[in-house]
């Protein structure tokens, strides 16, 4: 009987990852497509770290809580929690000529950051896939 209920959950859980990872792929490429004169990608924890090394002025920008920013962040990041009610005001101060380097812990806010940051029409995007959980790997 418990060997039964442990196989309905694994079968439930992976259901679940699977549905998350089509939904995922599908966000990402209607979030990550070309549009003309503007630059939106999304980036591997290695593929960022080449990315700010060759663009210093890149705008950091980590939407997760100040506590999970107090335990540890990118390099120069500004910590702007996409729960704070002032989100939109203070991501609309940022330059939006300098590129910008979106993350969260996972890269489910961070997603929705890069919603924001494309109707406030920042040119230059980037995205770290899977987020911080990525950088520390």
């Amino acid at each position: 009987m418990m060997l039964h209920r442990a196989l309905w959950l694994a079968l439930i859980l992976t259901l679940i990852s699977l549905a998350w990872f089509l939904f995922e792929k599908a966000w990402d490429r209607r979030l990550f497509q070309r549009e003309s004169g503007k630059t939106c990608s999304n980036l591997s924890a290695q593929q960022a770290r080449d990315w700010l090394q060759s663009h210093p002025d890149t705008q950091v920008l980590d939407v997760r809580s100040v506590r999970e920013f107090t335990r540890g962040a990118l390099p120069n990041a500004q910590n702007i929690s996409l729960s704070d009610p002032e989100f939109d005001r203070r991501v609309a101060a940022l330059d939006r000529q300098k590129p910008v380097l979106v993350y969260c812990a996972g890269g489910y806010r961070s997603r929705k950051a890069v919603e924001k940051l494309q109707t406030l029409n920042f040119k230059s995007i980037q995205h770290l896939n899977r987020g911080f959980l990525s950088w520390r790997e």
